[in-house]
């Protein structure tokens, strides 16, 4: 996760990551269910308070943008309108695929719900 924080930027340094997570979450880099560095860990690499950081994930979490699972971590939320909208453009490009090849809805659906049971 490359997150940067400029300290001559006017905008403050939770801001800064806050933002940073958001496109990094909305550009598909931090894809759903990936697990964010813990609050320590990533304080220590950006040179931030442990209390800057947590305000971040708490700040993403009220906007569910990601979930915190207690002990195991915080992750990305599948939750968000970024995943939403590229999980409705997946699926649409699927239907439009089925239809071109003349696969009938109800197989299609099948197909969908295999494949899907196979990705576990």
């Amino acid at each position: 996760m490359d997150i940067r924080v400029d300290a001559a930027s006017a905008t403050p340094p939770f801001a800064q990551v806050r933002a940073q997570i958001i496109a990094l979450i909305d550009g598909g880099e931090l894809p759903t269910g990936t697990r964010l560095p813990p609050v320590r860990a990533l304080a220590t690499d950006l040179g931030l308070a442990a209390n800057t950081v947590a305000r971040v994930y708490k700040e993403l979490e009220e906007a569910r943008f990601v979930e915190t699972r207690g002990r195991a971590g915080t992750f990305v939320s599948a939750g968000t309108d970024a995943t939403r909208a590229r999980a409705a453009d997946a699926a649409a490009a699927f239907a439009r695929a089925m239809r071109d090849l003349g696969v009938a809805p109800s197989e299609a659906l099948d197909l969908a719900r295999a494949a899907l049971g196979n990705e576990r």
